[in-house]
């Protein structure tokens, strides 16, 4: 019988593949593209409802589609006129790819299989949601000045439909904090208007809602075609009870605080109303375990919080590069979250910073960041409180906000609870890179050019089974001959059980990321909450591989080959080998080979590349995807590392070459520069290996520890001058009139990470 890829997609069958890899390679079953399904587009918001197309031969006009989501949740698809198949994505408490198969038989077998992509509400285009027009009107609507009409706008094209109904949905988590009987769920409260035109735009003054759901106070609208019950959602298989209602398309609202269907209490007396609120979630936080004690230290100043890419990243609530619009954080100019979520409570970290590039702190100014309760974006396993994404967090760190400090004047309680951390305990992280004609930079600064040609191990770690690896290719002369140097075309990575990333120059010189394999998009999505990691992607194509150990990694291409920077923790100190040699604080032993035997740092060229041809990988543990004739033969069949291949050890710099004097005017003092444009004949070459080696050095010059004596508070009955905390920083105290001062006037944080002085009292 002919092998099918019925049920087998990502199987290597017996005479043919269903692999990923099987197109490049021409090896795919007959019937690959019927049953392993592309899809477009290929993802959207967690709350679901969104339509999108499948791509397959065998999905026609007589097909009956259910589309089943991680083997449990079933929507209804459907075929267009044209005879194409849809699908309609469900409601889901989890980011991230989510596999999906498709049903023509009713329900009898699911033999055609895909993945979606689920992504953090805030994260999908503007287009795809209905807009809260003036949304900080409706999140205040009942509070002094802010009334009349609320009005809702839509892309009426996203619904085919010539009427639709709005209706309001509320989001609570039910059970005992912390307990496994703790639920998360979305629910359907009412509806706000039945049978509108299908305009694209609706306006009301809004009433307070029915006794029922005039607490609910955060949730989202939804907008459905109108010939659909209302709340209808997906089927879910759960213990064999059949909830039969299909999923649909649907257009929501970004989650709010509803302000502008709250009870009349509310509207009559919002401060009042909003300050029993927030003194009873003051009590509720007393009784619930203190996260603080397990979320990461703050970094010290802007420049580390910037420069440690693998545990923070940019807070698009208040970015520098976006002209800092800090609303919630008066005095900042960029803040920054910390990427993984705390192991045990699942809480996230904030950390904002002032145009001196200083920490705010709470205990200063209400700009001051705060950390939260729930993560922003969740964290794996994600599904159940605290860790669905974006929900969990704006109930328990946002919502209060709105009660304490926003609809009331109460902001010392919120402040209390959610204090900035400031940064003595945090260290920074340890950078290595390599770039141009490979030359490395170790994490302990030595630095070495090796120019195999090969694939080799840049690190691994037995602490996490971190493993990063490089792969070199031939560098070309303008001309296009092959020159005697290489570079980097592929780097591969993988953490623990992680997914495995592989960036790589294409052979049309594209740059590529793939993901187990398959060639990632980012047309849709930046950001991808992956396994064991998140990937970010910007325009211009810098990756970043955030892994769950607070490790880094960022390439970028440049001049047609990558220029790689690994970041670690400090808790790797003494659990790393491979090219970018053992982190310790000491480049002396920096060339360690597979055996453990050390070489001199002042080992000759053509040594070093004998240290580097020893940490050529081998195929059985190789990341790296073959999925070229190409590859095969040259990395895969062939030699891991090409011991024919001779490169260029030091090359002359002859002064009758006109090359030269070009050279030294672009390079000046730089060695890599300058090696690069005499093996490569090319000054871009040798320009961009000169701003890589620039911003390396940038780089640990931002990585620098920081010392930090902690904050200090104002006596009683007196003030303090000053909110630098950091080594060579002076806070000086005054009394109130009528006080005398004892202890210190002025306190210096020093060397030790301790004030000088003594403690000041009025």
């Amino acid at each position: 019988a002919q092998d099918s890829c019925a049920n087998r997609c990502g199987e290597l069958l017996g005479n043919c593949s269903c692999q990923v890899t099987c197109q490049s390679l021409g090896i795919c079953c007959p019937d690959y593209k019927e049953f392993c399904l592309q899809i477009s587009p290929y993802s959207g918001s967690l709350m679901g409802g969104k339509d999108f197309l499948i791509n397959s031969t065998a999905l026609n006009g007589s097909s009956v589609i259910k589309c089943r989501f991680k083997k449990q949740i079933i929507t209804r698809g459907y075929v267009d006129k044209d005879g194409k198949a849809h699908c309609i994505s469900p409601l889901l408490y989890e980011t991230g790819f989510i596999p999906f198969e498709v049903s023509t038989d009713n329900e009898f077998t699911f033999p055609y299989s895909g993945t979606w992509l689920s992504v953090h509400h805030s994260k999908v285009s503007d287009e795809e949601k209905c807009t809260l027009v003036n949304q900080t009107k409706w999140q205040y609507y009942g509070t002094p000045n802010t009334g009349g009409n609320l009005t809702l706008t839509w892309t009426h094209q996203t619904l085919a439909a010539t009427h639709v109904n709005i209706e309001v949905w509320g989001y609570q988590e039910t059970g005992d904090s912390y307990s496994e009987n703790w639920t998360a769920e979305w629910k359907y409260l009412y509806t706000l208007a039945s049978e509108i035109p299908n305009t694209g735009t609706f306006s009301f003054i809004p009433e307070p809602a029915m006794v029922k759901y005039n607490t609910w106070d955060f949730g989202a609208l939804r907008i459905i075609p109108s010939n659909y019950f209302d709340g209808q959602r997906q089927i879910y298989f759960l213990f064999l009870f059949f909830f039969f209602s299909s999923n649909i398309e649907s257009i929501w609202s970004s989650e709010h605080a509803l302000a502008w269907h709250l009870e009349r209490d509310f509207r009559d007396d919002p401060n009042a109303w909003a300050t029993a609120k927030c003194i009873e979630w003051d009590r509720k936080e007393e009784l619930l375990p203190n996260f603080m004690e397990e979320i990461i230290d703050c970094p010290c100043t802007l420049a580390q919080a910037r420069a440690d890419t693998g545990r923070f990243h940019t807070d698009y609530g208040c970015d520098i590069e976006k002209g800092s619009v800090c609303t919630y954080h008066p005095g900042a100019v960029h803040c920054v979250r910390a990427i993984q979520a705390s192991p045990r409570y699942g809480a996230g970290q904030q950390c904002c910073y002032d145009s001196t590039g200083t920490q705010i702190l709470t205990h200063d100014s209400t700009g001051g960041s705060t950390p939260d309760r729930g993560h922003d974006w969740g964290s794996p396993p994600f599904l159940k409180p605290p860790r669905i994404p974006g929900f969990s967090h704006w109930l328990y760190d946002v919502i209060s906000f709105y009660y304490c400090c926003l609809w009331s004047d109460n902001c010392d309680f919120y402040m209390k609870r959610r204090p900035s951390s400031d940064c003595r305990t945090y260290r920074p992280p340890r950078a290595a890179s390599a770039f141009g004609d490979p030359h490395f930079l170790t994490f302990d600064g030595l630095n070495f050019t090796f120019n195999g040609l090969g694939e080799y191990t840049l690190v691994e770690s037995d602490l996490t089974s971190l493993r990063v690896q490089g792969r070199t290719q031939q560098a070309h002369f303008p001309n296009g001959t092959g020159a005697r140097g290489t570079g980097l075309s592929a780097v591969a990575m993988q953490e623990n059980n992680s997914d495995v990333i592989e960036v790589r120059y294409s052979e049309d010189s594209n740059l590529e990321v793939l993901l187990n394999q398959r060639v990632l998009s980012f047309s849709e999505q930046s950001w991808m909450d992956l396994k064991g990691l998140f990937l970010y992607s910007t325009p211009d194509q810098n990756i970043t591989v955030m892994f769950s150990s607070g490790s880094g990694v960022e390439i970028r291409g440049r001049e047609g080959f990558l220029t790689l920077t690994i970041l670690l923790p400090e808790k790797f100190m003494n659990h790393t080998q491979g090219l970018f040699g053992v982190m310790n604080g000491n480049p002396e032993d920096d060339y360690t080979f597979k055996n453990k035997t050390t070489m001199s740092v002042h080992a000759s060229p053509q040594q070093v590349f004998e240290f580097g041809a020893n940490w050529a990988i081998e195929n059985g543990t190789s990341l790296f995807t073959y999925d070229t004739e190409f590859l095969l033969n040259s990395f895969f069949y062939g030699e891991k590392h090409n011991a024919s291949f001779l490169p260029v050890f030091s090359p002359d710099e002859d002064p009758a070459d006109p090359l030269v004097e070009e050279m030294v005017s672009l390079c000046d003092s730089d060695p890599f520069c300058r090696f690069d444009v005499l093996t490569t004949r090319s000054l871009q070459v040798g320009s961009s290996t000169r701003l890589s080696h620039q911003n390396h050095k940038l780089l640990v010059e931002h990585l620098e520890p920081v010392i930090s004596c902690g904050w200090l508070d104002h006596p009683i009955n007196g003030s303090k001058n000053g909110t630098n905390y950091l080594l060579g920083s002076t806070i000086y105290f005054t009394c109130n009139p009528g006080y005398e001062l004892t202890g210190s006037q002025q306190r210096t944080c020093q060397m030790s990470g301790a004030w000088s002085g003594d403690t000041t009292h009025c």
